[in-house]
C-alpha cells in the first residue's frame, strides 16, 4: 500500500465543468438501481432522501448502488440538515443483514469545528489515516461549506489516485491502493436522528492512469 498526499491548486466549481460522457446514476424520481434499508430511503422534490426520523439506526446503514465502477469522475449535489454522512466510492457490501459497507468515502458532517466535509475517510477501516492529517480535507472545506444547503461533490478516482472536490476547492488529493474498484452508496449515520439528501448524481467513467501504482 502507498499513501502519499499532493498539493495541488483549487479547481473550478464543478458546475462550470463540462458533463460530456457523464451519467446519471439517479433518475430524480425512483430509487432504481438502489437498495437500501426502505424505511430510511426515499425521494422527495427530485432527491435521494436519506432520514431516520422516528426510526432507531444502531449502526451506520447504506443506500447502496449496485453496478461497481473503477476508473471515474463522480459528480452530485448533497445538503446535510444534521448529522454525519458520507458518499462511499470504490468500496464493498459486508455480508449479513442490513446494509453494511466498507471502503473510501468522501466524508460530510456538521458539527463546528469539528465538522467533517472534504476529509478523505475509510469506513470500517483506517478511518483519517490516508490523509496528513485527521482534519486535511476540513481544514480546506471550511471557507467553502454551505451548511444546511447544497453543496457540490466531486470525487476523481483514477488507478490509485483519488481527489476529493467541495464546491470547486480541492480538499484532498493523494494516492492509495487498498482499493482499485467497487460501489458507491451514500450512508445514514448511527445514533441521532439525522437527515441526508442527494441529487444531480452522475459519473464518467475513466480509463486507469498509465503511472497509477508506481
Amino acid at each position: 500500500m502507498v499513501c502519499t498526499v499532493l498539493l495541488v491548486p483549487e479547481n473550478q466549481p464543478a458546475a462550470n465543468q463540462p458533463e460530456e460522457g457523464f451519467v446519471q446514476l439517479f433518475d430524480g424520481k425512483t430509487l432504481e438501481g438502489w437498495e437500501g434499508d426502505p424505511r430510511l430511503w426515499s425521494v422527495r422534490e427530485g432527491a435521494i432522501v436519506g432520514s431516520s426520523d422516528g426510526q432507531e439506526v444502531d449502526r451506520n446503514t447504506f443506500l447502496i448502488y449496485r453496478e461497481p465502477f473503477a476508473d471515474f469522475v463522480l459528480r452530485l449535489e448533497v445538503r446535510l440538515r444534521n448529522g454525519n454522512s458520507g458518499i462511499q466510492f470504490r468500496s464493498r457490501q459486508i455480508a449479513g443483514d442490513g446494509w453494511v459497507v466498507h471502503g473510501y468515502q468522501a466524508d460530510l458532517s456538521d458539527a463546528g469545528e469539528r465538522s467533517a466535509w472534504g476529509n478523505f475517510y475509510e469506513e470500517k477501516g483506517r478511518g483519517r489515516a490516508m490523509m496528513a492529517t485527521p482534519v486535511e480535507g476540513w481544514l480546506r472545506a471550511k471557507d467553502v461549506v454551505r451548511v444546511g444547503d447544497w453543496n457540490a461533490y466531486e470525487i476523481l478516482a483514477q488507478g490509485d489516485r483519488v481527489r476529493l472536490t467541495l464546491n470547486g476547492r480541492v480538499t484532498f488529493e493523494g494516492r492509495d491502493s487498498h482499493a482499485a474498484s467497487g460501489i458507491i452508496a451514500i450512508q445514514l449515520h448511527s445514533g441521532p436522528a439525522m437527515q441526508v439528501e442527494c441529487r444531480n448524481i452522475r459519473i464518467k467513467p475513466l480509463q486507469a492512469s498509465a503511472g497509477a501504482g508506481r
